[in-house]
C-alpha cells in the first residue's frame, strides 16, 4: 500500500521528483513502452554489469527470466559503493537508483570507457519498476534495498516469495541499507531484479529471449574471456524454453576477428583484416564550480579504434558498429568516417592502377566497395555524446576524423602490401571491387532499358526466347527448359499467350565459384538475366521482373537435377528478390506413364506417376481392383521423350500441372548450404559426402 497524504513528506517529495518525470515521459528515456522499451530497461542494467567487466572487474554476468515476469541481473564486479555520498547524504546504492545524472561515469576516475554515461539508466528503470531489490556484496556482506516505482523502503513479503502486491513501507525520516548475510573474503557483486511496471508498459510487452541471445554472443565476442549465462524460466510457447527452463552460456576468448568471422556467411575473398589506431581530440565541457556555477573547459580525450573486417563473394553487406561496447544500430561520426575513408581509398587505388584492373573512366561508388562486406567497428573513448538516451546513434564529431585517418592509412598500407598473402588477397579484392561496379553500371542500363518489349522491340531478346504474347507480367510466365529438344516439344505444348520459352544448353555456370565479371560475360547467365529483366545483384528489381513466375523445367535425373541446382544457385546469388518473394519454381514431370487397359470400346485410360513409390503403390491397386495395363511401362528419360500433349497435361497446364515453390525460409542457413555444395572450397563438400553415404539411397541413384 502507498503513504496516505499525511505520510507524505519532503522527503519523498525529494526522491521522487526526478523520477516522477520519467514515470510521465517514460518514452523520453527508453524509446516506447512495449517490447523494445522493456527491453531497452533490461540492457541498461546489463550494461552497468558489462562495464564492470569492460573496466576488468568482472568475467561472469548471468540474467534470468522469472516466471512471474520479473528479470534477474548478476554479476561479480566490484558492487555498487555502500558508502554515504557526501552532498546527498544518502548510500552510494540509494544514489544510483533514485537520482538521475548520478553514478560513477561522471568524472572519469571508475570508468574510462563506458557505455551508459548518461547517469539515467538505473533510476530509469527502477522509476518505471513496480518493484526492485538490489543486492550488493562488499566487504565481506551482503546489503540489500528495496524499491516501489522509485521509492526505498521495505516490502512486507511472505515467505520467500516476492511479489510486487506485498504490503509496501516507505522510509520517512531516514533511508537504511540493510545488512542481510555474510560472503567469503573477496567476494563482490551486484544483484537486480525487478518487476516492469504494467501503468507503463503495454500489457504485450515481453522480454525477447531471441534478443537477449543476440546482445550477449554480440558482448562475449566484444569482451574476451567474459561469461555471460542465460536462463530462463517462463516456459512461453514459441520460446526455446517452452518445454521446461533452458539456460546458454556464451564466452569467446577471441575478439572481434571471431565476431567479423561469425557473422560472415559466404565464401571469403580475404582473410580477416584488423585495423589498430588512435587519436586525440579537445572538446568542450560544462564542469560546475564549488558554488553551482558552470564553467566551460577544455578536455583532452583519446579515442581508440579497432576494426575487424572480410570480404566475401557475395554482394550483401554486414555493418556492426560499437561504441564502447553499445551497439549503435544507426551509426553515426565513427561509421561515416569509415564509409568516407573506405571509398577515398578505392578510389585511389583503383584510379593509380586503373589500366591493369581495366576499370575505365567510371567511379567507384560506395555500394561496389561494401559488397561482400563484413565489418565489426568498434571505438572507444570516454564520455561520447549520443543521440538520444537510447544510443542508437554516436554524435562525438571528432571521432569521424580519428577513425577515417586510422582507416585511410591502414587499409593503403594493406592494399599496397608486399606481402605474398596479402597482395594475392587485395589483388583478387580489387577485381571484385572493378567487376562490382561493372555490373552496377551493366545492371542499370538493363533495367532501363530491359523492361517489356513490344513487336518491334523483340529482337533485342536472345534469339532463342520464345516469348508469349500478354503485356501482363503477373500473369506471364517464363519456363527455362533444358535443351533444344525439350524446346521444341514445349513450343507445340505451351500457351503462347502467356507462357515463355528460354532453352538452357547444358550446364550453365557455377556462379557460387565463379566471379561476378565471369557470370556476366557467359552467355546462358547474361542471357537469362535480359531475359528476366530486373538487373541483378544488389540492384536487382523484382517488381521489374518481365514475368510473374520462372519455372525451372528440366529431366526428371541427376543431370536434369545438377542443371535444377546450377540455374537455383545463380537465381539465389543475383536475383534472390525473386526467391524470396515465392516466384520461382520447380516443375515436376512424370517419371512414368501406365497405359490402363478398358475393355471394349472404351479408351485406355493414361496414369502419370511422379516416383517409384507411387508407381509401386498404383500398380498394386490396379492388380487388387483386377485391372490389366500395357507392359512395358513407359519411364521417362527426358522431357524430350514426351509428346505435345503429354508435356501440356502433366508438366505445363496450370490446371493438371504440379510445380514446386522454392522457398527461402533461412537466408544464412541457405547461403551455407548452397556454399557447402556449390563453392569452390573442396575439403566441407567431401566431408559432407562422406558423412552421409551411410544413409544414401542407393535406388534413388539414376544409373
Amino acid at each position: 500500500m502507498g503513504p496516505t497524504k499525511s505520510e507524505y513528506s519532503a522527503r519523498h517529495l525529494s526522491v521522487l521528483e526526478g523520477l516522477e518525470a520519467v514515470r510521465k515521459r517514460p518514452g523520453m528515456y527508453i524509446g516506447s513502452t512495449d517490447s523494445r522499451g522493456l527491453m531497452h530497461c533490461l540492457w541498461e542494467i546489463i550494461d552497468n554489469s558489462v562495464d564492470e567487466a569492460l573496466a576488468g572487474y568482472g568475467q561472469s554476468i548471468s540474467v534470468i527470466l522469472h516466471p512471474d515476469g520479473s528479470v534477474e541481473i548478476h554479476d561479480d564486479g566490484r558492487g555498487i559503493p555502500i558508502d554515504v555520498e557526501p552532498k546527498t547524504g544518502l548510500t552510494g546504492v540509494e544514489v544510483v537508483y533514485t537520482k538521475l545524472h548520478a553514478g560513477g561515469k561522471f568524472g572519469g576516475g571508475s570508468y574510462t570507457a563506458s557505455g551508459g554515461l548518461h547517469g539515467v539508466g538505473a533510476s530509469v528503470v527502477n522509476a518505471l519498476s513496480a518493484r526492485l531489490d538490489v543486492q550488493v556484496d562488499r566487504g565481506g556482506k551482503t546489503y540489500q534495498m528495496s524499491f516501489r516505482r522509485g521509492e526505498p523502503g521495505h516490502f512486507a513479503d511472505k515467505g520467500k516469495t516476492l511479489t510486487p502486491t506485498a504490503p509496501f513501507e516507505p522510509f520517512t525520516t531516514g533511508s537504511t541499507l540493510d545488512k542481510v548475510g555474510t560472503t567469503k573474503r573477496g567476494v563482490s557483486g551486484t544483484r537486480v531484479r525487478y518487476w516492469a511496471d504494467p501503468q507503463i508498459f503495454t500489457p504485450d510487452a515481453k522480454f525477447s529471449y531471441e534478443e537477449l541471445q543476440d546482445r550477449a554472443r554480440q558482448t562475449s565476442f566484444l569482451i574476451p574471456g567474459l561469461e555471460i549465462t542465460l536462463r530462463d524460466e517462463r516456459r512461453l510457447p514459441g520460446t526455446p524454453g517452452e518445454a521446461g527452463p533452458v539456460e546458454e552460456v556464451f564466452q569467446h576468448d577471441g575478439g572481434i576477428s571471431e565476431f567479423a568471422e561469425y557473422l560472415a556467411v559466404d565464401t571469403s575473398v580475404t582473410d580477416i583484416w584488423r585495423l589498430h589506431g588512435a587519436g586525440n581530440f579537445t572538446e568542450s565541457v560544462p564542469v560546475l564550480d564549488d558554488k553551482g556555477h558552470s564553467h566551460v573547459r577544455e578536455v583532452e580525450r583519446n579515442c581508440e579504434v579497432d576494426i575487424a573486417l572480410r570480404w566475401g563473394v557475395g554482394y550483401d553487406t554486414t555493418v556492426r558498429s560499437f561504441v564502447n561496447i553499445i551497439a549503435t544500430p544507426k551509426g553515426g561520426t565513427h561509421q561515416s568516417g569509415f564509409e568516407q575513408a573506405m571509398l577515398k581509398v578505392f578510389r585511389k587505388t583503383i584510379e593509380a592502377n586503373a589500366r591493369k584492373l581495366k576499370a575505365g573512366n567510371d567511379k567507384i561508388e560506395k555500394d561496389d566497395v561494401f559488397a561482400g562486406l563484413t565489418v565489426v567497428l568498434t571505438v572507444r573513448l570516454a564520455e561520447p555524446q549520443f543521440e538520444g538516451q537510447t544510443k542508437e546513434v554516436l554524435g562525438t564529431s571528432a571521432v569521424k576524423q580519428i577513425v577515417s585517418k586510422v582507416v585511410e592509412n591502414q587499409m593503403l598500407a594493406k592494399l599496397n602490401s608486399k606481402s605474398r598473402s596479402e597482395k594475392q588477397q587485395s589483388a583478387a579484392l580489387l577485381e571484385k571491387v572493378v567487376a562490382e561496379m561493372k555490373s552496377r553500371i551493366s545492371a542499370r542500363v538493363h533495367k532501363e532499358t530491359q523492361r517489356r518489349k513490344n513487336a518491334l522491340e523483340t529482337s533485342a531478346m536472345p534469339a532463342k526466347l520464345a516469348d508469349c504474347r500478354i503485356d501482363d507480367a503477373e500473369r506471364s510466365e517464363l519456363f527455362i527448359v533444358e535443351g533444344d529438344s525439350a524446346l521444341g516439344t514445349a513450343r507445340l505444348a505451351r500457351s503462347s499467350d502467356y507462357q515463355a520459352l528460354l532453352p538452357i544448353r547444358g550446364k550453365i555456370l557455377n556462379v557460387q565459384k565463379a566471379s561476378v565479371g565471369d557470370m556476366l560475360s557467359n552467355a546462358e547467365c547474361g542471357a537469362l538475366i535480359q531475359v528476366v529483366g530486373a538487373g541483378s545483384g544488389r540492384s536487382f528489381q523484382a517488381e521489374a521482373a518481365r514475368y510473374g513466375k520462372v519455372v525451372l523445367m528440366t529431366d526428371a535425373d541427376v543431370d536434369g537435377a545438377h542443371i535444377r541446382t546450377l540455374l537455383l544457385t545463380l537465381f539465389f546469388r543475383y536475383m534472390r528478390p525473386l526467391v524470396e518473394a515465392g516466384r520461382v519454381f520447380a516443375a515436376v514431370p512424370p517419371l512414368h506413364r501406365v497405359e490402363v487397359i478398358h475393355s471394349g470400346s472404351t479408351s485406355n485410360e493414361m496414369i502419370y506417376t511422379y516416383s517409384e513409390q507411387e508407381l509401386t503403390a498404383l500398380l498394386a491397386r490396379l492388380e487388387k481392383e483386377g485391372k490389366r495395363y500395357k507392359e512395358p511401362i513407359q519411364r521417362y528419360k527426358g522431357l524430350g521423350e514426351m509428346d505435345a500433349d503429354q508435356l501440356a497435361e502433366t508438366t505445363m497446364d496450370p490446371r493438371h500441372r504440379t510445380l514446386r515453390r522454392v522457398r527461402v525460409e533461412d537466408a544464412e542457413a541457405a547461403e551455407r548450404a548452397f556454399d557447402l555444395l556449390m563453392g569452390s572450397d573442396v575439403a566441407p563438400r567431401k566431408e559432407f559426402i562422406i558423412a552421409g553415404a551411410a544413409v544414401l539411397d542407393r535406388e534413388r541413384i539414376d544409373v
